[in-house]
């Protein structure tokens, strides 16, 4: 084999290498190569989003359906607002649930789309009226401490009560 041959064969190869960090970088970032043609978008608004995020992924029975397009404030309702972009192959009854969920313990946030029952189906442009914001771990740990300490103040008074 000739300098000239294998000069372009490992030329051919770190090319090869290129590309496929180029493409383990996209899908790393959520981002895709192709145009958001196919798609419709939904809106929806949220006490909580947690750390939901723009690109986070939108998924209906854990299969990816879209993704997050926007996250903003919304000054009129004070919440949350989220704009999704669905695929165009997925269509959703008027009446489905959108819900910020956590992919595994300490996980990505994700969108959760859970079908209805309507015979209408949701068209771009339209909002999402069923939702449920994200699950914040500091507020639960709250309500439990906080219940914890309201539950030990009648137990202790109860027994104060019953004592000769």
């Amino acid at each position: 084999m000739n300098r000239a041959t294998l000069n372009t064969w490992v030329g051919l190869f770190v090319l090869l290498g290129f590309l496929a960090f180029l493409m383990l970088a996209f899908k790393v970032g959520n981002l895709s190569l192709g145009g958001g043609s196919g798609s419709y978008d939904l809106v929806a608004h949220f006490d909580n989003i947690g750390q939901l995020k723009e690109r986070a992924p939108v998924r209906s029975a854990g299969v990816l359906v879209g993704r997050v397009r926007s996250v903003s404030f919304d000054a009129r309702h004070y919440n949350a607002e989220v704009h999704l972009s669905v695929d165009a192959q997925y269509h959703f009854p008027r009446d489905s649930s959108a819900s910020i969920l956590t992919s595994g313990i300490l996980g990505e946030q994700y969108v959760g789309l859970d079908a209805g029952g309507d015979d209408k189906m949701l068209k771009n442009g339209d909002e999402i009226k069923l939702v449920q914001g994200a699950m914040v771990l500091e507020r639960l740990i709250g309500q439990f401490l906080f219940n914890k300490a309201q539950d030990g103040g009648n137990d202790k008074s109860s027994n104060a009560k019953g004592a000769p």
